[in-house]
């Protein structure tokens, strides 16, 4: 009962942390292995619980008009299928180019939102069209999200402001619906080789749930300063585990 309720309070802080700006996988990950489960069931049984989290989040963006369907689904079709051609080739491809290089995009992400303190304050003009983003973005951030993961969300938020203009919390609900199909992407792998835990997963969606909820009740209250802040605290807590990860071994 203790394992469950934990596992409970880990997947309501990730959804409430991955409805305001990703990473919530920091939180839960760690936890799923700390129950006991292999690092491929942890991942599998995280891409089920998240999945549940991340649709809520869509939901009550959508309601609230933040997502431009006709914008994201293509990103959204790319996206889905990347992650699962990632997920497939988690097995047969070596990580190690990216645990090196991966905290140093992340350090790269934090630097460059500081020192843009009015970075998604406001709409800007586009550096990309929408269609040449949805397969760039859609192919390598959503082939990254099933193959490794560790700050998907991140990229995506800074890809959008950065080459889609678009303000901060349009960008973070845009980055909502492409999390959603890359994980449910990764998750299909995952459930065809049987490597997710069906009990730990449910008592980790009823947290997601909630967490979930207040988190974009939170983003649709206070808007982009309070986004800017989580979302700076989570991708520089992103870079240290990352960088603490790859000097420890």
């Amino acid at each position: 009962m203790l394992v469950l309720l934990l596992l409970f309070i880990a997947g309501l802080s990730a959804g409430f942390v991955d409805a305001v700006a990703g990473g919530g996988g920091l939180i839960t990950v760690p936890a799923l292995l700390w129950a006991g489960l292999p690092v491929q069931w942890a991942l599998g049984t995280n891409k089920m619980q998240s999945s549940c989290g991340t649709a809520l989040a869509v939901s009550r963006y959508a309601k609230a008009g933040l997502v431009a369907w006709k914008e994201v689904r293509l990103a959204v079709l790319f996206t889905f299928v990347a992650s699962i051609l990632g997920a497939v080739a988690v097995g047969s491809m070596s990580k190690e180019v990216l645990k090196m290089t991966v905290p140093w995009l992340m350090l790269a992400v934090a630097v460059y939102s500081l020192l843009s303190p009015k970075m998604g304050d406001e709409q800007r003009a586009a550096r990309l069209s929408a269609v040449a983003f949805a397969v760039l973005g859609g192919t390598v951030l959503g082939f990254y999200d099933g193959f490794f993961g560790p700050g998907t969300g991140s990229f995506w938020t800074i890809s959008l402001i950065a080459l889609r203009g678009l303000e901060l919390t349009r960008a973070t609900a845009f980055t909502k619906v492409v999390n959603l199909a890359s994980n449910l992407g990764s998750l299909l792998v995952f459930w065809h080789a049987g490597t997710v835990d069906i009990h730990y997963g449910l008592v980790m969606i009823a947290g997601q749930l909630i967490g979930a909820r207040l988190g974009a009740g939170m983003v649709l209250k206070h808007g982009a300063v309070f986004v800017r802040r989580v979302f700076l605290a989570v991708v520089f807590a992103i870079t240290a585990k990352l960088l603490w990860n790859q000097w420890m071994g």
